[in-house]
């Protein structure tokens, strides 16, 4: 199985708190709910003020090797690399 990465954000600045990464072989997609429970970075936050976005495997997998860092546009809430 493959499972494409969730990208959380803060809602307020478009900063990444947390890459899943991708994951493939023998592995369960989570919830946000357990993410939200497993990531340090997430723990604290309120769920409210955290944005996700789910990315099909392999999805902008040229992009993320090129890229030195990335954030969350807010208008569009789409990557920027």
């Amino acid at each position: 199985m493959n499972i494409g990465r969730k990208i959380y954000y803060e809602k307020s600045t478009g900063n990444v708190l947390v890459d899943t990464g991708e994951r493939s072989g023998d592995v369960i997609e989570t919830t946000q709910e357990q993410d939200f429970e497993s990531f340090k970075s997430l723990v604290q936050r309120v769920p409210e003020s955290v944005g996700v976005i789910k990315l099909g495997y392999g999805q902008y997998g040229e992009d993320f090797a090129a890229a030195s860092g990335y954030r969350i546009n807010l208008d569009t809430e789409e990557l920027e690399f």
